[in-house]
């Protein structure tokens, strides 16, 4: 790999007699990791564990694999995965993840949320958004919102909110060289200090989000220190409420340079590709919340009995939440979500289905995020259907089943809904994910 001079000769100067081991490192193959979704049924056992971590594997996962397309399990390397570790909020907190393509952190903070609370997953980018999006309602998590909006405009919707913001930053991303060499032609002397100055404004919008006694988790997948410790020495100087909070030295993991409490991942210490990581705790008493303006339902009575009616024969769960219709799409919003006109949303909520001429069908959202044990009828596909299924085939089943809605499942997890007649299971799955 043909590193930038500048970039070597900045890191002999950093790391001094590691030096030579850190750009050797370059030079071997990334390493490749998932996790598994503790939303899902874990029928399958897997090898490898990454130590230390609840839901983390090393190996590979085939995009076109059951697991996969189930949302079972999530490809992300070994350093991205400690970004929400550090983070894992409470069961029942509001949480933001500011900057969230392709999805790898949110998954994971949806794992600790475990269906309770809020997470709104914001990504500026439209087109990065979309890829969101999908990895999002692969894993099935019911509270969660995906906005694509700036910071300064999600601050004035959600002042002093969240109990636990993540801001993966944009940056210089030289941890992602050897996983991408493609990143490296972006790279100069000054852009380091150019993705810095990014950061702090968007901090200084982030922070009027944060909820008193809140915490901020700040990462970066690059070694530089003018995007690392010289921003969280600007916030802590800046901002004299917030005081950096440890984080465990794991499998490798080592002290930011001057700042103890921060950590570093080099891929010459630790299994993984490049990544630093900062905790700050917001000192400030917590106070009574600001009171925030509610969404409010708008279905029609005729709307509301199709719904009931689906969910009465179909579900044997009551679905928590605010019921919202956004054309004829019906939408399931999160408990004590703020309204969001005005923002610019790219998945508002959970998608439950669409109303069409005096019936509801169901969405594949909604059979993804379902556990078999909260849908009365539900047919399991052999491996055989399964790789019809996804081609985009209608499947031919081996017995008669009464007509209607049935919960698809592959290895005990949802795979949407598909409507089945007599021994035929006509195609439901979304045309834009077949293979």
């Amino acid at each position: 790999m043909q590193l930038p001079k500048d970039f070597i000769e900045k890191y002999q100067i950093l790391l001094g007699d590691e030096a030579a081991a850190f750009l050797a490192s370059f030079c071997q193959e990334p390493i490749s990791a998932f996790r598994i979704n503790p939303l899902k049924n874990p029928l399958k056992a897997f090898d490898n564990p990454i130590p230390n971590t609840l839901w983390g594997y090393y190996g590979k996962i085939s995009g076109k694999s059951p697991e996969h397309v189930s949302g079972l399990v999530y490809s992300q390397e070994p350093a991205a995965q400690m970004v929400a570790q550090v983070a894992a909020p409470q069961k029942g907190s509001h949480v933001l993840d500011l900057a969230a393509a392709p999805g790898g952190k949110s998954t994971h903070l949806l794992a600790y949320l475990d269906n309770t609370g809020i997470l709104v997953s914001n990504e500026i980018s439209k087109k990065r958004s979309k890829v969101l999006v999908e990895n999002i309602e692969r894993f099935g998590a019911r509270n969660v919102v995906v906005t694509n909006e700036s910071a300064d405009r999600l601050a004035k919707v959600f002042p002093n909110y969240f109990d636990t913001i993540v801001f993966d930053a944009p940056c210089s991303g030289e941890g992602m060289f050897r996983k991408d060499p493609n990143a490296i032609q972006y790279w100069h002397r000054d852009y380091p200090s150019e993705c810095s100055h990014l950061q702090k404004s968007i901090l200084m919008d982030a922070l009027k989000m944060l909820k008193p006694g809140g915490e901020l988790v700040y990462s970066t997948c690059t070694w530089s220190p003018e995007e690392n410790e010289v921003v969280v020495s600007w916030l802590l100087t800046t901002y004299d409420f917030l005081e950096l909070v440890d984080i465990p030295k794991l499998n490798g993991m080592v002290e930011g340079i001057n700042l103890p409490e921060t950590a570093r991942m080099y891929p010459h210490h630790y299994q993984g590709e490049g990544q630093f990581v900062a905790k700050f705790k917001d000192k400030r008493q917590k106070f009574q919340d600001i009171k925030v303006k509610l969404p409010k339902t708008n279905l029609t009575k005729d709307q509301k009995i199709l719904w009931q009616n689906f969910e009465n024969e179909q579900l044997n769960v009551k679905l928590s939440g605010l019921l919202q219709t956004f054309g004829d799409y019906l939408y399931l919003l999160p408990e004590g979500l703020p309204s969001l006109n005005g923002l610019k949303i790219a998945r508002n909520g959970l998608e439950l289905g669409v109303f069409k001429k005096k019936r509801f069908e169901p969405s594949y959202a909604l059979g993804l995020a379902l556990k078999p044990n909260e849908v009365f009828s539900s047919i399991e596909l052999s491996d055989v259907e399964f790789k019809q299924y996804v081609s985009g085939n209608i499947v031919q089943l081996s017995r008669s089943y009464p007509t209607g809605w049935y919960q698809l499942l592959v290895n005990g997890n949802g795979l949407g809904f598909a409507k089945v007649v007599d021994k035929t299971l006509k195609n439901n799955f979304p045309k834009g994910l077949r293979f």
